[in-house]
């Protein structure tokens, strides 16, 4: 078991100096200095950005397994009479990745006692998750090759569901998620005199009104989201000249969300030219599908059954994104949901707290899967 007092005041001194995405040093260097404890054969730092690897190698040949947190948190202002609450004004670990950086530390102390029999076991502090970047970043870095894992695991926890409970799946785990910035530009005019511009307002809302409907064109499940529309300025002497729709897109899979990407474009740029814009698009938060293999879900359910933790098989995975397909699509492994409770806030609430009773919980999965695939001394 976990030293658990420690880990719970590790956890929310995690919790009281949030970083944003991309800004994750100070979280770092508090992870590198803990890990120290913990005697780890190799830290390597910088990975992805602030990212850092702890890499406890057995010397012996076998399979390399990763196991994966997140260091960053959410710009979301948190409401909390907690003495460990957010330091820092409008940021929040809003999503529990401080309590999950806990628990991957709590396998850290327990690898420091009983190292891996074969292979090596590498944890991963990944940075930018909440941006859809970091594990991209991660793999894109050379100074990861050396570490590619055969086998990767991670958890997220999910408020409303029963605390300590595991739910995961073989297949889709999680959607793709992709934003979409479309920009319809034309010309200015007198507001008295409008038809000598060209405006984008027949187009703006032609597109309000179908690209929400362009999931009814597919099987599989696919939603499309407007989240924020923008029509000239405020000149009451000005008819509009340009317009601004944004949009998120989700999909069950990869291959959909490149149908539904590329009609969506297809969409605003008939628009466009039909009434005389010009077009152009930007795109931001882009998550891949994560999808759990065969191997690794059968993993994580034997893990659940040695640690006598309840686990579900859900019949669908859960719309919301994460960028842990990333690692699912270069070798085996699984993401499992930890439930936070029935009544917990959900997550991105200002209100979220992580649920400490769940550090020991996934820390046991965890290193189950760990012993299965590497042994442990």
């Amino acid at each position: 078991m976990p030293n658990l007092n420690s880990l719970q005041s590790f956890r929310q001194t995690l919790h009281r100096h949030p970083d944003l995405s991309g800004h994750e040093e100070a979280t770092a260097a508090r992870i590198r200095e803990k890990l120290a404890e913990y005697q780890p054969d190799q830290i390597v730092d910088n990975i992805g950005g602030a990212g850092l690897l702890a890499v406890y190698d057995s010397q012996k040949p076998g399979p390399t397994t990763l196991i994966r947190c997140e260091l960053d948190a959410l710009p979301i202002h948190e409401r909390s009479a907690q003495p460990y609450c957010s330091a820092h004004h409008g940021r929040a670990h809003a999503c529990g990745h401080d309590g999950h950086m806990a628990i991957v530390m709590a396998v850290a102390q327990t690898l420091s006692r009983s190292r891996p029999a074969s292979g090596r076991v590498i944890l991963l502090f990944q940075p930018a998750e909440e941006d859809g970047q970091g594990a991209r970043r991660v793999f894109a870095d050379p100074a990861f090759t050396p570490f590619r894992p055969d086998y990767a695991f991670a958890l997220h926890n999910v408020p409303g569901l029963p605390l300590g409970e595991v739910f995961t799946r073989p297949g889709p785990f999680n959607c793709a998620s992709r934003g979409l910035i479309i920009h319809l530009e034309g010309k200015t005019s007198h507001a008295a005199h409008p038809e000598e511009g060209i405006s984008p307002t027949g187009a703006l809302a032609r597109l309000m009104e179908q690209l929400p409907q362009l999931p009814g064109h597919f099987n599989e499940a696919t939603w499309v989201t407007l989240v924020h529309a923008k029509l000239g300025e405020k000149a009451f002497g000005t008819a509009p000249g340009d317009a601004v729709l944004m949009a998120t897109l989700r999909t069950e899979t990869n291959d959909a969300m490149t149908l539904l990407a590329d009609q969506a474009c297809a969409m605003a740029t008939a628009e466009a030219k039909a009434a005389g814009l010009s077009v152009r698009f930007e795109w931001e938060d882009d998550f891949l599908a994560s999808v759990n293999t065969a191997q690794g879900y059968q993993h994580i359910v034997t893990a659940c059954e040695e640690a006598c933790v309840p686990c579900h098989t859900m019949d669908e995975g859960f719309r919301w994104s994460e960028d842990f397909g990333v690692f699912t699509l270069n070798g085996e492994g699984a993401m499992f949901g930890l439930g936070a409770g029935i009544e917990h806030p959900q997550l991105h609430n200002p209100d979220y707290d992580f649920p400490d009773e769940l550090i020991p919980v996934g820390q046991s999965v965890f290193l189950n899967a760990i012993r299965r695939l590497n042994g442990m001394g």
